[in-house]
């Protein structure tokens, strides 16, 4: 692959010891890394953008892509045809169908399937739970002030007779008709569209539209879509209708993945849609005892909802819920603003980050409480619904076209890997020579040639995250640790010792930079010599460093062996377990096994391990219980999967990296 003209190279990049730092150099944290602790997989769908444009996506090898947002919530795939909510005057807007004639080929949804295609990622589609969709192809809007009366606002622009719902007293228009935009739409319009879908591209597990979002922020319906849907979603309509959709969903694609309820942020976890609306409007004692929530036991709209979802599973014996997915988009004042603000907003803005791990942060907002938010997210889970995945499919910690933001974007992908996020796709994604798109070039092409930062997270941790954040990975195809260190002081050079926990032997580390020297460039910068405890070295204010450690002088690789077996096997479905044995004298200590499936197979359900799958590459990590194999011990996996018709075993097994023996 030919190098991109965006990465810059030092002219003197020979390997260089430690030297005495600048002047204005400051000493910095101490960092510690150790490659064979906290080992878990990092999955690739947490690179993901929604509407990232092509060129990008095929540069970045984007893994997923979502078509999300408001309009989606009310999109028909007949008339390409979505309605934009309080986005724009909630009027029907028609997609770009290139000949209407055609439809539904063509189609929007159609074009967004087409370039994944091309560019080898994976679709994320949204689907509606809201009940209505566009009448047809057309420009009405849900407002007419000619039927209802003067507004506050109007589309002058356009379309100067749809107004915004709002009379000029400042109160809602209320009592309008549905079906002057939309008509109802249930599970047969999921089949039917879904019957095109895979009629066009395939099922999921064949190529096709693999992820479904259940409709997007439902809990803001009342607001975004109050021409239709003027009240608040609760607790039973969210049972109801995701019971509706999501089999819907499986029975018509039985591979696809689902994600829900797709709330807006926070509030998400404890409110449900009709809740929200009326302790906005209400309150006071509203907030600590809201009355929806109370109806339903006192329990919080999401340990509700996913004790839900397990309910339907039990009952029915197909799981319509794979991904818990929420919404998350700072709250601190100027952070997600495209505007980087002042400095005090671009330190609150990399302060932030914090929120979605640090128990001890709090969240410097209307909040005003610690988040701690992947963590509380995967509580949640293994409380009420153990095994569903975690999904961010909306967030933008702002100012992607600034280094700033660049910095707070590289920071929120370390810890989406570090904390093992299942899935996310960042909203509103920079262009192509933004400096936010840099951010995630440092991780999926930082030399210009494909190179990426690894696909197994180890422990990494910083005497002070907030100022010099890390991030290791060890990377499979050739084993090579790779460290991402993130300098987030505005003006402060800093030199830290970076410890590695089990090396034998010296290398050269590869050092690639983005910063502020070059912000049209990955820099490749000198070498560091990497000793048997690690190196010394200097990292710029405002900067992101990758530093490449070759495989050589590592931690010795777990001896292994594993054995594969199907149990049982009817129709396209089966049962296999898997084996691995640690046949060497020293523990694994955490573990994770690589296999790669060659008939197209697709793991369904796992037991025993946290199982993915990105193409045929499946991965399983440890538990907490099982994490340690000690010499002579091994562990037991199995897993549920489905095939084409043949269902070969896997040739060939990796345990962290390393190559096991067959049983």
């Amino acid at each position: 692959m030919p190098r991109k003209p965006w990465l810059a190279v030092v002219a003197a990049a020979a390997l260089l010891p430690w030297a005495a730092p600048p002047a204005q150099a400051a000493d910095g944290p101490a960092l510690t890394v150790d490659p064979s602790a906290s080992r878990h997989a990092i999955s690739p769908y947490v690179y993901g953008m929604n509407f990232a444009a092509e060129d990008l996506a095929e540069e970045l090898r984007l893994p997923v892509r979502r078509w999300g947002g408001n309009a989606t919530t009310r999109y028909n795939y007949l008339y390409d045809e979505t309605n934009r909510g309080s986005d724009w005057y909630f009027e029907n807007v028609p997609g770009p169908a290139p000949d209407p004639a055609k439809l539904p080929d063509g189609s929007e949804t159609d074009q967004f399937t087409d370039q994944d295609r091309r560019t080898g990622t994976s679709t994320l589609l949204t689907v509606p739970l809201i009940g209505w969709t566009p009448k047809g192809r057309d420009y009405t809007c849900g407002f007419g002030i000619a039927k209802y009366g003067p507004q506050q606002g109007a589309d002058t622009q356009w379309r100067p007779d749809c107004g915004n719902g709002v009379k000029p007293d400042g109160s809602n228009v209320t009592g309008n008709d549905p079906a002057d935009t939309s008509v109802p739409a249930g599970p047969k319009y999921i089949t039917d569209w879904l019957s095109h879908l895979t009629g066009k591209y395939g099922r999921a597990d064949g190529g096709g539209v693999r992820f479904y979002d259940l409709d997007n922020e439902p809990d803001l319906w009342h607001a975004t879509h109050r021409d239709v849907h003027p009240d608040g979603a609760g607790y039973d309509e969210m049972r109801r209708q995701t019971y509706a959709i999501a089999s819907a969903v499986k029975a018509a694609d039985p591979g696809a993945q689902t994600l829900g309820p797709v709330g807006w942020g926070f509030q998400s976890l404890s409110l449900s849609g009709l809740d929200k609306q009326t302790c906005d409007r209400e309150g006071g004692d509203c907030w600590s005892d809201p009355p929806d929530r109370a109806a339903h036991g006192g329990v919080p709209f999401a340990d509700w909802y996913l004790r839900q979802m397990k309910a339907y599973e039990q009952e029915h014996g197909t799981r319509i819920l794979d991904y818990f997915d929420e919404h998350i988009y700072p709250q601190q004042a100027g952070v997600s603003s495209g505007d980087p603000g002042d400095a005090a907003t671009q330190e609150l803005r990399l302060r932030s980050t914090r929120q979605l791990w640090d128990p001890s942060y709090t969240d410097e907002s209307w909040i005003g409480r610690p988040i701690n938010y992947i963590p509380r997210m995967r509580e949640l889970v293994n409380q009420n619904y153990p095994g569903t995945k975690l999904a961010i499919t909306e967030y933008n910690w702002g100012a992607l076209g600034h280094l700033n933001g660049a910095l707070a974007q590289a920071d929120v992908l370390g810890i989406f890997g570090r904390e093992g996020l299942d899935l996310a796709t960042l909203w509103a994604p920079p262009g192509t020579s933004d400096p936010g798109a840099y951010a995630f070039r440092m991780y999926r092409d930082y030399d210009g040639a494909g190179a990426s930062f690894g696909e197994t997270s180890v422990r990494a941790s910083s005497a002070d995250q907030g100022r010099l954040a890390v991030y290791a990975a060890e990377r499979s195809s050739d084993r090579a640790l790779t460290l991402m260190i993130v300098n987030k002081s505005l003006t402060d050079d800093l030199t830290s010792t970076v410890s590695i926990a089990g090396r034998s032997g010296p290398a050269a580390g590869h050092v690639y930079r983005y910063g502020g020297a070059d912000q049209a460039a990955i820099v490749r910068a000198p070498d560091v010599a990497v000793g048997a405890d690690g190196f010394t070295s200097t990292f710029p204010a405002s900067s992101i460093t990758l530093v490449e450690i070759p495989a050589g002088g590592g931690p010795a690789a777990p001896a292994c062996e594993a054995g594969y077996a199907v149990q049982s096997q009817w129709g396209t479905g089966f049962t296999a377990q898997v084996t691995v044995a640690n046949t060497g004298t020293s523990p694994i200590e955490g573990w994770t096994l690589g296999f790669a499936f060659a008939a197209g197979q697709r793991v369904t359900q796992g037991w025993n391990a946290a199982w993915s799958q990105n193409g045929p590459d499946v991965t399983a990590r440890d538990l907490d219980w099982n994490r340690t194999i000690r010499p002579g011990g091994s562990v037991t996996i199995g897993f549920n999967g489905s095939s084409g018709g043949t269902n070969p075993p896997p040739s060939a097994f990796r345990v962290n990296g390393a190559a096991c023996t067959a049983r």
